[in-house]
């Protein structure tokens, strides 16, 4: 048989659609519009096997921070692999996990981390460390959880528990121990009158009367600090957070922060809820850890949480385990992309960069159809307003037709971008997001 690297790009799609369940999919759409065969990438950019390229507007599923394929980390992983490739993490350490668990805690004001290896992955192990806790502190009964209607946190099934999209979970209902959920502070459900910080100050509101009724059986409130992505980019005002920060402290609650999809520089800095001056109780970390090229998840806690778990009695520790915890290879990774963030000073850059495409995007954050344009650090959303059922999958077509991969969730077309477009990138985003709007449009019209 020959290898799929020497194929045709049909044959290649052929043999990914024999063998291969793609993530997020139902399958039998590819029979309409079959997988795109990816040969390599650089930069912003993706290119596949007939050598037409694509701009990778949503970071390959928001990992990717500083380009495809760059020279910094590619170098420190055939350093590392001429070094140590992998080895268990229990009973023994090494180097790179060392290196990283001091800079992340530096970063973060949180110690100990605790390393999986996926973003669902951190989720299981924040939300079983905090009912843990309340567990070895002798108040078990402390084991539920509550989270933000519309909030997203992964798809195994503990991470389910504090995820409310109805499609990813409805058909495991019967596996999932569901959590409560409050009222999210989007800003779109502002009343007229209202302002961000008064959506905000509403929904903590709701927040607080929740947890004077349930605070003595929840153990954590999660949240994903300042956008809900998968909620199609909800995005509140830093208000939230600080007063979710002092109603966890008051009713002692722990206070997890998911920044697996909003941290390192997404929203403008390191991580989203250092905007709202807080400290969390825990914090998830993973996408663009490693800058989008290993997979590798880390959670970070306080040091009353860790002292907690630290006894002669085996079973007062915390057990959970990944057999590629901590992998070296995925370490070094995540230290070269923290030394990239120095090195580019790159939230900085960032500043300019989101003002560029602020600029050359401004045609379609005015188009008549747009509602709630939004931005901040470097994600940006426009809902549209159309009736088209199927808005996504046809806005998706027409903006890989002008090699543009954007993805719109429901209605809402976003772009969460890498941090090195050039010019000629930033014309390729502005102009082809506006003309694949206005051809899905068309369409609209034409039915």
């Amino acid at each position: 048989m020959t290898s799929p690297a020497h194929l045709p790009h049909d044959a290649l799609v052929a043999r990914s659609l024999a063998s291969v369940w793609h993530p997020c999919t139902q399958m039998k759409r590819h029979e309409a519009q079959p997988p795109v065969a990816i040969a390599r990438a650089q930069g912003p950019w993706l290119y596949d096997t007939d050598g037409k390229r694509y701009l990778d507007a949503i970071s390959s599923w928001w990992v990717n921070l500083f380009g495809h394929s760059h020279p910094h980390i590619q170098a420190a992983l055939t350093d590392q692999l001429t070094r140590l490739d992998h080895v268990m993490l229990a009973g023994f350490t090494h180097a790179p996990v060392v290196e990283l668990s001091e800079r992340l805690g530096a970063l973060t004001g949180l110690g100990h981390a605790f390393y999986g290896s996926d973003g669902a992955a951190a989720t299981e192990i924040a939300l079983k460390m905090s009912a843990h806790y309340w567990r070895n502190t002798g108040r078990p009964v402390k084991s539920r959880f509550v989270g933000l209607a519309g909030g997203y946190h992964g798809e195994t099934v503990g991470a389910l528990a504090v995820t409310d999209i109805a499609i990813f979970r409805e058909a495991y209902a019967p596996l999932v121990r569901l959590a409560d959920t409050v009222p999210s502070p989007d800003t779109r459900g502002a009343a007229p009158g209202e302002t961000a910080q008064d959506v905000a100050r509403r929904a903590a509101a709701a927040l607080e009367t929740w947890l004077a009724e349930h605070h003595e059986t929840t153990a954590a409130l999660i949240v994903e600090p300042l956008v809900q992505c998968a909620a199609g980019m909800a995005m509140h005002d830093p208000e939230y957070l600080r007063l979710a920060r002092a109603l966890c402290s008051r009713y002692e609650v722990h206070l997890v922060v998911d920044e697996i999809a909003v941290g390192f520089g997404r929203t403008g800095t390191m991580f989203a809820h250092q905007q709202a001056g807080i400290r969390p109780d825990f914090i998830c970390l993973s996408k663009g850890l490693t800058g989008g090229t290993l997979p590798l998840s880390a959670v970070l806690t306080t040091g009353a949480v860790y002292a907690a778990f630290y006894d002669d009695d085996v079973a007062r520790g915390f057990l959970h385990s990944h057999s590629y915890t901590g992998n070296p290879l995925a370490c070094r990774a995540a230290l070269a992309t923290l030394e990239l963030f120095e090195q580019l000073d790159a939230l900085n850059a960032n500043v300019t960069l989101a003002q560029r495409i602020n600029t050359a995007c401004a045609p379609l954050t005015h188009h008549p159809r747009v509602r709630h344009a939004r931005q901040l650090g470097m994600i940006w959303a426009w809902d549209v307003d159309t009736a088209l059922p199927d808005f996504a999958r046809r806005y998706h077509q027409h903006a890989m037709a002008r090699g543009l991969v954007l993805r719109p969730i429901g209605n809402t077309l976003y772009a969460m971008l890498p941090y090195v477009l050039d010019d000629e990138a930033v014309h390729c985003l502005a102009s082809g997001a506006l003309d694949a709007l206005n051809a899905t449009l068309q369409e609209e019209e034409n039915r």
